[in-house]
């Protein structure tokens, strides 16, 4: 198991923690309505069929990439706009894409908030100044720069 010393982690602790929250997100609302859209479209026939015809459509287009069949691609691009516009259409589908896109913007904003919570606290933390992102570590002078007013 991991140890702690003096506020400081190490990996397998931060691990843990990180195993931790991603069980709050599996239990999360989000997760739970993404779940409840997705045995709705399994179980629905009419999208299985057009998710099926769309992969056959698929296969067709490399098919015809591979043989170079340029000619017939925009048809074949065509039918699966077509199937792909049918398919968005349907109610339970426009519901299972909005789950996608609810639990993507969790784990988005999940993901931001680590990133700039440690960011800040490293600033924080080495008398930096946030606002400027910047530490608060000393800057060496670029080799070559004299300061003043540009006069040697």
């Amino acid at each position: 198991m991991g140890e702690e010393k003096e506020g400081v982690y190490d990996y397998s602790s931060i691990l843990d923690q990180a195993r931790e929250l991603a069980d709050l997100i599996s239990n999360s609302e989000e997760v739970s309505r993404f779940k409840q859209a997705e045995e709705k479209i399994s179980g629905n026939e009419k999208v299985q069929t057009l998710i099926a015809a769309l992969k056959k459509k698929q296969k067709e287009l490399v098919s015809l990439e591979h043989f170079r069949k340029f000619d017939l691609i925009p048809q074949v691009e065509k039918e699966m706009e077509e199937l792909q516009d049918e398919l968005d259409a349907i109610p339970i589908v426009q519901e299972f894409q909005q789950t996608q896109q609810d639990l993507n913007e969790l784990m988005q904003l999940v993901t931001s908030v680590i990133a700039n919570t440690v960011s800040e606290k490293i600033i924080v933390s080495t008398g930096g100044d946030p606002l400027y992102n910047e530490t608060g570590y000393p800057k060496a002078k670029p080799a070559g720069s004299h300061g003043g007013c540009g006069n040697h």
